[in-house]
């Protein structure tokens, strides 16, 4: 069960705005934990706490393919995205990442308390549940595991 406090965006919040390209010079990802969502809320990462969720509206991470983008929300301490859709490249870069996503569509208020079962694809607020969509178990267990590289060093019995 995943909880935290919502942070609302709406439509197509894409790559550029979840990290900004200026910072992808580096290979630092601590440095661009601190400029997540810098493109729509500069104060943004210095706001968020770990565990936080972001709540969205429709194509969220659209854009470019970075994968520096769901890095950058996990680093700064998201612990979930919840959308209604997600662009399909930053759905699967999340997964390969450990950050977990769910497709549901959710309406909630910036601060609420977002509750999430991602073993039934659910979100709970304010004692409403919001039916989402239930990521299969092979993707559930690529999260467990901490995201693709992780998972397949454990497939292989690699546990260094």
């Amino acid at each position: 069960m995943i909880k935290g406090r919502a942070w609302i965006f709406g439509d197509d919040v894409d790559t550029d705005v979840i990290i900004p390209g200026k910072y992808l010079r580096t290979k630092d990802a601590s440095l661009w934990a601190c400029h997540a969502m810098e493109g729509l809320d500069p104060e943004f990462s210095k706001k968020v706490k770990p565990g936080d969720v972001i709540v969205a509206r429709n194509n969220f991470g659209c854009g470019s393919s970075r994968e520096q983008a769901p890095v950058a929300l996990k680093g700064a301490g998201i612990s979930c995205v919840v959308a209604r859709s997600f662009a399909r490249i930053f759905f699967r870069n999340a997964i390969n990442v450990g950050l977990p996503v769910v497709e549901a569509d959710v309406r909630c208020e910036e601060g609420d308390v977002v509750e999430v079962d991602l073993s039934r694809g659910l979100v709970r607020v304010g004692g409403v549940e919001h039916q989402g969509t239930r990521l299969p178990d092979f993707l559930q267990e690529i999260l467990e595991d901490g995201g693709l590289v992780a998972h397949r060093r454990r497939e292989k019995g690699d546990i260094s």
